[in-house]
């Protein structure tokens, strides 16, 4: 006869590759029950995102055989973990993670990173928000298709609109169509910013993906200062001009004490549909000289793809029209990889709060 103990004793030989911890003592085992011989319990992993989702079911059921029981009845689900301190946010406490998409300059793609880095969160079932924060050239509703979207106001708080799972809240849902310039000054756009982070219906969501106008003025800076975030992820092209005015918006963060989630490449590559070779059109490995010299996690490159472009002029982004491409399973495989960066920048600070915790007592 199996033992609730002997059971737990073989599941913490289970380690998530990203924690580098046991997933008993994660507490991701949930409801467990032993009847005669027939196993049951509930697998809680800490992402929908994470990439080795598969892998730790796998080796939960490799650990499960040898105890030999008759029956496993193995249930997987995922809780995204909270990545910032709710307990110090009473403006925005049901939005577990707070990601910023930044770049250094201009023309790196960064909105379409952000768009289709959100909806990849959400197909891989997470509760996703939107924020478009770029004020002065907002492109994310042209982007998704969303047209003459409107976001209605009940009890003092804006209602996101919604579009393909996601929660989203533009300021071109407000300015005139008209490609006249918006022209504020730096004050009125921090308190616009600020208004569409605590004075929005967020719901709850596991992920708020914000993206922000390119360099390092008032709009991060305001992000950063207002509320506690998960961290910031920086989007370059591979050009030595794009990587090294990059390292500057993490330096900027880095003085604010936000942590760092990771850098992303965009415009790799192009694939030839001809001769099916990778051609480095704007250098190579940019990102990835940041990512060794800084010791900034690297979390994947996107292709430099017509479809993509194409489907951000249109409103019909690839991971909507084309899920299964190529192209769109890489913008899949970064949003498992800042998923589980996010994990685990969530538990450092779960370990950090634990430790204050101690120290007071």
């Amino acid at each position: 006869m199996v033992s609730v103990d002997d059971v737990l004793k073989t599941l913490s030989t289970v380690i998530d590759p990203d924690l580098k911890k046991d997933i008993v003592s994660m507490g991701m085992i949930k409801d467990l029950e032993i009847n005669s011989n027939d196993l049951k319990f509930t697998l809680e992993l800490t992402t929908p995102a994470c990439p080795f989702n598969d892998q730790i079911e796998e080796d939960v059921r490799k650990a499960v055989s040898t105890l030999g029981v008759s029956k496993l009845d193995l249930k997987v689900t995922a809780k995204v973990m909270e990545g910032r301190a709710l307990n110090m946010d009473e403006m925005m406490p049901t939005v577990k993670n707070i990601i910023g998409v930044a770049s250094g300059k201009g023309g790196v793609g960064k909105t379409t990173v952000s768009v289709n880095l959100a909806l990849a969160l959400a197909q891989a079932g997470a509760k996703v928000g939107l924020l478009d924060a770029d004020i002065y050239g907002p492109s994310v509703p042209l982007m998704l298709g969303m047209g003459k979207s409107v976001m209605e106001v009940e009890n003092n708080k804006l209602q996101p609109a919604e579009s393909n799972g996601l929660k989203v809240v533009s300021f071109g849902f407000f300015a005139e169509q008209d490609h006249q310039a918006a022209i504020y000054r730096g004050p009125i756009i921090s308190g616009i910013v600020k208004q569409f982070l605590v004075d929005t219906n967020w719901s709850d969501l596991d992920y708020l993906i914000v993206d922000l106008p390119p360099g390092t003025g008032d709009i991060p800076l305001t992000l950063a200062q207002t509320i506690p975030i998960t961290g910031i992820l920086v989007v370059t092209t591979p050009q030595d001009v794009a990587s090294n005015v990059a390292v500057k918006a993490f330096g900027m963060f880095q003085k604010l004490n936000v942590p760092i989630i990771g850098i992303i490449e965009n415009m790799s590559y192009f694939k030839c549909p001809d001769c099916k070779k990778d051609h480095h059109i704007f250098g190579k490995g940019g990102a990835k000289k940041i990512s060794e010299k800084y010791g900034i996690p690297f979390l994947g490159e996107i292709p430099l793809n017509p479809g993509i472009m194409e489907g951000s002029d249109t409103g019909r982004p690839v991971l909507v029209t084309d899920p299964k491409s190529a192209h769109a399973s890489a913008f899949t495989n970064v949003a498992k990889n800042v998923a589980a960066r996010c994990s685990i920048l969530a538990a450092q600070l779960n370990e950090e709060m634990k430790a204050e915790v101690a120290t007071q007592k």
